[in-house]
């Protein structure tokens, strides 16, 4: 199924009668203004002006005027998801739940340039200047940075909360059906490219299970936890009393009732609570798998000690975040990620993370990077979200579906590429004079 199948959002603005339009310029025209070279893909407007190979395996339908303007009034990515969200961009040749060739082919064959003044001129005067009013954006945007502000503070509880809520508190059954029946929304670990996904979610947290060394009786707090999968294993698979916290309201009631469904009442426990206000008490172990992103790089400081805190000595920390490739990229992320999938979310490079761990007080043993996993996890649950394609856009909108199927392929390719990767770091609270009980050699299998 492509996206000229559904026309929901492109009806919203319905093309210009031909008689409207103002001769002489047209979309085909605007795109060859701001390319070079020759285009990758097939490119058709709203006017019935075509550019790019007439055989091109896939075509970009610019479907209304309120879409050329989404695209003239925020160039890049953010306008590109604007026009596309609304529906009035479709993508013809890939399916909506993974664009990932597209995205692919742009990436690689797409050449933008700025045009001269006297081109940019000529263009919107045949236009029409109101091309250049930005058009509402669609309402699964999130506000812009500098209106959240009205929130509270970056990275303020009241402020984490919306974000978090913006993504998170969504629908348990959209998340059920792209995530599969694990319900882990981090990165899983493949033996081999063949596992099933349930296969290589399960591997990671045995991984992580062996990293921290878990064993009967031990007390364990996962920050962050999602819908409760790694509190879940641990007491299931390790008899580990495990406390998980998050600080979405939704994650924590789908993961309370799995708890009881499960039979694990007693040994695991979700509480809605944010990890500065996990309890004071000290754990064995303590595991953060995707929460790092969402706390803000100047916060790292104070996330480190508070979870060194309640780390009890020769105790194990095992994190597992998403960083820059480097340690020079900027921390914020674009404009599509902030106003459609993370508000506020913020990656650094491994070094930054690992400084920073060590800095708070806790020494570092083993790092891995698991960068390729993540490309084929996001591949996975790009297959699940086109198997539900249906039953997701029922759920969430075919707006909010949309956003999911280039997030999630946008992703994939970002981690194929080497532009962002994950990254486990385990680490240990020392006691008196350096004494840390790990082992001279790793005692997990890696």
């Amino acid at each position: 199924m492509s996206l000229t199948d559904r026309e929901q959002g492109a009806a919203a603005t319905p093309a210009t009668p031909p008689g409207r339009r103002r001769p002489g310029t047209t979309v085909a025209d605007v795109i060859r203004a701001v390319t070079a070279g020759g285009l990758p893909v097939r490119i058709t407007g709203y006017d019935g002006s075509a550019t790019g190979p007439a055989d091109a395996g896939i075509t970009l339908a610019i479907r209304s005027e309120r879409g050329l303007s989404y695209l003239l009034t925020a160039p890049g990515d953010l306008g590109m998801a604007r026009a596309y969200v609304s529906g009035d961009l479709g993508l013809e040749g890939v399916h909506p739940g993974d664009p990932y060739e597209a995205l692919r082919v742009l990436r690689d064959g797409l050449r933008l340039r700025v045009p001269s003044v006297a081109e940019g001129l000529a263009l919107v005067r045949g236009l029409g200047w109101e091309r250049l009013l930005p058009p509402p954006p669609p309402p699964q945007e999130a506000q812009p940075r500098w209106r959240r502000v009205m929130t509270g503070l970056r990275h303020s509880r009241v402020r984490d909360s919306s974000a978090i809520a913006h993504h998170y508190d969504v629908s348990n059954a959209f998340y059920e059906k792209v995530l599969g029946p694990s319900m882990t929304y981090t990165c899983a670990v493949y033996r081999s490219p063949s596992d099933s996904l349930e296969q290589a979610q399960a591997a990671k947290y045995d991984l992580v299970a062996g990293k921290l060394a878990l064993r009967p009786g031990m007390r364990l707090l996962d920050v962050g936890c999602g819908w409760g999968g790694m509190v879940r294993h641990a007491a299931r698979e390790y008899g580990v009393r495990a406390l998980g916290v998050t600080l979405s309201r939704a994650q924590a009631r789908w993961a309370q009732a799995a708890i009881e469904r499960e039979g694990l009442t007693g040994l695991a426990e979700v509480r809605h609570l944010d990890y500065r206000d996990a309890p004071r008490e000290q754990f064995d172990v303590i595991s953060s798998i995707g929460l790092t992103e969402h706390i803000g790089v100047r916060n790292y400081p104070a996330y480190f000690g508070a979870l060194r805190e309640r780390l009890r000595p020769e105790g194990r920390l095992l994190n597992h975040c998403i960083t820059r490739a480097d340690n020079r990229a900027p921390h914020r992320s674009g404009a599509f990620i902030d106003r459609y999938v993370f508000p506020d979310g913020e990656l650094a490079g491994p070094g930054r993370l690992i400084g920073e761990i060590h800095d708070a007080g806790l020494e570092v043993h083993h790092e891995e990077n698991l960068r390729q996993h993540y490309a084929l996890t996001l591949a996975a649950w790009c297959r699940n979200l086109v198997e539900h394609w249906d039953f997701c856009v029922a759920e969430v909108g075919e707006g909010r579906a949309r956003v999911w199927g280039l997030y999630l392929a946008g992703s994939r390719l970002a981690f194929e590429t080497n532009g962002i990767q994950l990254h486990q770091v385990l680490a240990t609270r020392n006691g008196t004079q350096g004494v840390n009980n790990y082992p001279l050699r790793p005692d997990w299998t890696p």
